[in-house]
Order: C-alpha cells, then sequence, then structure tokens
C-alpha cells in the first residue's frame, strides 16, 4: 500500500485516509488521536475497513475537485465507469463552523453498468474487536462505541456485505458518529456536497500565494488546515502513527499530536497565506498550554486538548504498515527535555506584540509569560538535550537548540523596546551573550560550517534556518558557507538528510522532507532565488499525485515514507514557494 495512492479527506474534527481501491485506510472517530475504527493502513488482514470498490478489484484513479478537500476516485472496469465522492461535511452555518462527525460517500455511475461491491466492517479501535451490528430499515448500527455509530444508505442493506451489484444510479452513503442522520438521505448528501464545496472555494480565495508553485501552495495549504484541531486550535504533526521513516528502521512513532517546536514555523506559513482566523486559534492554544504549565516545565508535545498524558506503548499485535513495526501509540519525546521549545514559543507568541491586528491577544499576562518563556530559554542556552529530532543518545548541547534561545532572546529584546523599555538591556545582553557562545563553540572552520552539536563534526540540517531567523547578516562568509556545506554534506540526488549520525537507531538512509524546503529557504535569504528555483523543481518526484506530502522520501526507491500528510512538510513547502517564487508585482 503505497502513499502516493493515498488521499485525505477531514473537516478539523477528524480525518480519513482513502486509497485508490476505494478503501477508508485510517479514520479516528470523534477525533485525530483517538482510536482507529478504519486501520487496513496498519493490519491489511485484520484492521477495519470500508470500501467501496468495482467487482473486479481495479484500481482507480484520484483527483480532489479543484481548490477542494473533496476527493473524487474514478474507476474504469469491463462493466463501465464510475466514481466514489469522499469528503467530511464543513462549512458556514448560523455563523459558527458546522463541522459533524461525518463521513460521507457518494458513488454514481458515469458509463455504462458497472457491477460494484461495498463493505463496511469497523473495529473497536485497538482491540480489533468487531462491534455487534443491529440492522434498521435503512441503516446499520454498529454497537460498542462510547458513542452510536451509524452507517445509513440507500443502497440494500443486503449488498453491504460485499455481495457484487450493478450500480444503475446515485447512492448515498452517511457513516455518523453520535446523532444520526435524520433528513432525507440523497437531499442532505448533495447540500452537504455543495456547501462543502463552496466553503474550500472560498477560503482557498482568500489565501495569498506566489505567483509561482500556486497548486503546490494551494494543495499544502488544503492539507495544513485539515490538521488543525478547531475545537482547540491545536495543529497536529501528522493524520497517522507508526509508518516508518525507512523500510526495516524500527522508526515508528506516533505523530497525532501537537508539537511546539514546530509552532512558530507553522504560524509563520499561516500568515504567509493570510488566515488569521487559523493562526489566532492556534495562539489561543499556545497560551493555553504555556500559561497552564508549573515553573515553566513544558513537555516537548502536547495532545490536541492541551493535556500531555502520552505514555509510550507498543501494540504488538498490529503487523504494522507493509509489515513494518513496530506500531506504537504514544510518544516517549513527551518525556525528553527540547530546549529549542522555549525559543520556538516566544517566537510563535511575538506577533501579538508586535503585529496590530493581533493586539486583542495583547495582555500583561502574556507579557508576563514572555518574559518567562525567554528567561527560561535563556537559562538552558547551551546546556544538553534531546534536540529537534530527539535524539535517544547521549545528549549534548544541541545547537540548534541554542539558535532558537537566542532567536527567544533576540525577538523579546525587540518587544521589551516597545512594551518594557527598563528590560530591553537585560534580553539584548543575553541574546548577544548567546550568540557569542554559539560562535565559539559550535563554528567549525575545519567543516567550513556550524556543526549540529556544540564542539562537534556532524552536520546539521536544521542548522539551513539561521538565515531565515538572521542569525548572521545575509553577506557574511559563514552563513553562505554553511548553507553549501550541509547542501554538499547531506544532500542525496536532490534532496537532503537531516543528518549522518547515528542516532541511537542506525544512520538515517531516507531524505527527509522539510529540510530540502529549509535549503531552498536559506538560498532564497542570502539572494540566491535561481538556486532556490532549482532546488524546488527538483522537488516534484517526490509529491504524490493528489499533491500531499510525508515526512520521509526515499531518493534510491522513488516512495514516500514516514507519517502521513505531514504538517511539517507541508508547511515548509509553503515557506519554500514564497521564497523562491518572485513577487507578483515583478509578474505584471
Amino acid at each position: 500500500m503505497r502513499l502516493e495512492d493515498i488521499g485525505l479527506i477531514g473537516n478539523c474534527q477528524f480525518s480519513a485516509l482513502v486509497h485508490n481501491s476505494g478503501e477508508i485506510v485510517w479514520c479516528c472517530l470523534p477525533r485525530f488521536d483517538s482510536e482507529p475504527l478504519f486501520s487496513t493502513l496498519l493490519d491489511e488482514q485484520d484492521g477495519g475497513r470500508f470500501c467501496i470498490r468495482p467487482a473486479g478489484g481495479e484500481s482507480g484513479r484520484q483527483r480532489y475537485q479543484p481548490n477542494t478537500n473533496i476527493l473524487e476516485t474514478i474507476f474504469h472496469t469491463s462493466t463501465g465507469t464510475f466514481r466514489v465522492i469522499d469528503f467530511a461535511p464543513r462549512f458556514m452555518q448560523f455563523d459558527r463552523a458546522f463541522r459533524p462527525t461525518q463521513l460521507i460517500r457518494i458513488v454514481e455511475p458515469i458509463e455504462g453498468a458497472p457491477r460494484i461491491a461495498v463493505t463496511c466492517e469497523p473495529k473497536l479501535g485497538w482491540s480489533k474487536v468487531s462491534p455487534q451490528v443491529t440492522h434498521g430499515s435503512h441503516h446499520v448500527r454498529f454497537d460498542g462505541f462510547s458513542t452510536q455509530l451509524r452507517l445509513t444508505t440507500d443502497i440494500p442493506l443486503s449488498y453491504l456485505e460485499g455481495q457484487p451489484f450493478t450500480l444503475t444510479g446515485r447512492q448515498n452513503f452517511i457513516l455518523s458518529w453520535g446523532a444520526p442522520v435524520e433528513e432525507p438521505l440523497a437531499q442532505l448528501c448533495e447540500r452537504f456536497l455543495m456547501e462543502t464545496s463552496r466553503y474550500w472555494k472560498r477560503w482557498v480565495k482568500q489565501c495569498d500565494i506566489p505567483p509561482m508553485f500556486q497548486q503546490e501552495v494551494i494543495r499544502s495549504a488544503l492539507t495544513l488546515k485539515l490538521h488543525c484541531f478547531e475545537d482547540t486550535g491545536a495543529i497536529i504533526a501528522a493524520m497517522t502513527t507508526s509508518i516508518p521513516e525507512s523500510p526495516g528502521s524500527g522508526r515508528t512513532w506516533d505523530y497525532r499530536y501537537c508539537w511546539l517546536r514546530d509552532s512558530s514555523y507553522v504560524l509563520n506559513a499561516l500568515a504567509l497565506l493570510g488566515q488569521f482566523e487559523e493562526r489566532e486559534q492556534f495562539v489561543q492554544y499556545l497560551l493555553n498550554v504555556a500559561g497552564g504549565s508549573t515553573g515553566m516545565d513544558l513537555a516537548p508535545l502536547y495532545r490536541i486538548d492541551g493535556s500531555k498524558n502520552l505514555e509510550e506503548s507498543i501494540l504488538d499485535e498490529w503487523p504494522g504498515y507493509e509489515g513494518e513495526g513496530p506500531v506504537r501509540i504514544g510518544n516517549g519525546a513527551a518525556t525528553h527535555l527540547q530546549h529549542d521549545i522555549y525559543g520556538e514559543l516566544v517566537l510563535a507568541l511575538t506577533p501579538i506584540f508586535l503585529d496590530e491586528r493581533m493586539s486583542a491577544e495583547r495582555s500583561p499576562a502574556a507579557l508576563k509569560l514572555m518574559e518567562d518563556l525567554t528567561r527560561r530559554a535563556v537559562a538552558l542556552a547551551g546546556v544538553p538535550d534531546a534536540g529537534i529530532w530527539e535524539y535517544r543518545t547521549e545528549w549534548k548541547p544541541q545547537t540548534f537548540s541554542s539558535l532558537m534561545c537566542w532567536a527567544g532572546a533576540d525577538r523579546m529584546a525587540r518587544i521589551a523596546e516597545l512594551h518594557l523599555p527598563a528590560k530591553a538591556a537585560e534580553f539584548r545582553s543575553a541574546a548577544d551573550r548567546i550568540h557569542a557562545d554559539m560562535i565559539e563553540h559550535a563554528w567549525n572552520p575545519a567543516k567550513g560550517s556550524f556543526v549540529g552539536h556544540y564542539g562537534g563534526e556532524d552536520l546539521d540540517a536544521s542548522l539551513l534556518q539561521m538565515a531565515r531567523l538572521r542569525f548572521l547578516p545575509k553577506s557574511d562568509p559563514r552563513l553562505g558557507s554553511t548553507i553549501d556545506a550541509i547542501a554538499k554534506d547531506l544532500g542525496r540526488d536532490g534532496w537532503l538528510l537531516r543528518y549522518s549520525l547515528n542516532d541511537g537507531f542506525g544512520t538515517p538512509t531516507v531524505a527527509f522532507v522539510i529540510c530540502t524546503f529549509w535549503l531552498i529557504d536559506a538560498l532564497a535569504a542570502v539572494g540566491r532565488r535561481e538556486e532556490a528555483q532549482e532546488w524546488f523543481a527538483r522537488i516534484h518526484g517526490a509529491i504524490s499525485p493528489l499533491g500531499l506530502l510525508s515526512e520521509d522520501y526515499d531518493v534510491g526507491r522513488s516512495r514516500m515514507w514516514g507519517n502521513f500528510p505531514q504538517t511539517y512538510s507541508h508547511v515548509g513547502l509553503i515557506h519554500a514557494a514564497f521564497a523562491a517564487a518572485p513577487q507578483w508585482n515583478d509578474i505584471y
């Protein structure tokens, strides 16, 4: 089951992954980090499934309806052609976002008399136990979940166990969690389809995009939106758990949570897109998490409700994606020390005090929180930690962690100049001290580059962000040589590894997708835009036919690996596209 053959649907309450066979292969309800109902992504034999497919088993061709998150899978068979339309309803109703926990599937013939087969067999989460099934007149109820789960359809219920039948007209399916469907089914599905289509097209029209790479940015923006959990404002790293970074690596992690280290980069992408509602909601989530911490003792990641009960465990009875276990739930990185997160949070919250459009979040309590976060960052600069890559080996002073601590102090100095002038010198002095410490301990003259940890020799792609963060002037030769050294040492046929050292699981063998986007961003930041555009042109081979990106890319096998779709990868694409593209006024 290749990730390139899978599409994403959702509505900012839940999501689902749809394979080009017509099967829902992954869906957790009622929210992203719930247990899965449909799970053949991780257990093709015994996982829950919901499949609408040709009777002959042919694969389909997928596409999104333009500028929407509505997915079509078109099947050509010996007896006819048909399509399946998959979406989760989302639109404005009564001045509020209407996002019911409902998955809608519409199947309709296009030509001839296609024969199809339908199977709906959800499982009770990680137990893989089948629920008790009760048939109504036009629905099937699945009992055993925390609330009622019901499939309402206008096909004969006798056909729901995989018996082939001839498709003669449009047929509808609504899988609902909680409240059942009580309106005429066909009319409801059509109305929800039209309203959802209008919503997504309107949302895209409100996005800022660059004049180049427009389709890539639009799909990445739509994908980023689907990773937003609107109830709390959290933004998750990915929809899935335990898709390995590479075959046989054992690197399988649960990414259905919110990482603080991603926060400023994600918020900057939303700012580039001009989407302030999602930005404000995420800021509120971050304020809640940081404000609820004791003594500024923050975890690297949190659940989407802001809690941090993320104990990691392995499910031995699950074979995993393509048999590549282990399958993990929870994430042990929640117990790590990652000192960069304090600087990341300062950067993420900086617009509250520098951008008048976000002044509503400005308060004495928020300013005090910024002070506390910055002082914590300053105290931890140069202290050993697990770092951005969550090393499970001996911890060392990570250069990237110090970089983010510096960035937090630097931005807080600017904020203090406006809002706390008596303390501006304190934060400027702290930023200068961290800066000098990094120059002394992280610059390696023999490598002609800043290195991954103090006194080390290994290069680290995360340091490409020095350019975006303006750690050095763009004309400083040390910045340019760091960019070149990383591109040369970690480059693999147009893609970059994140590092090349043994991290406790061996040496990485596949490219980490966002690293290439960091390189593009860095090249543009130092004025090498043509090179940036050349690198961007190479990435198309790794984007799925639907425009989706995973976490990792196997250059040799031309295959995606890692959790999918990956927010960080799509956010990286957005940043890189805006950096590499010319301005609109350069085009017209």
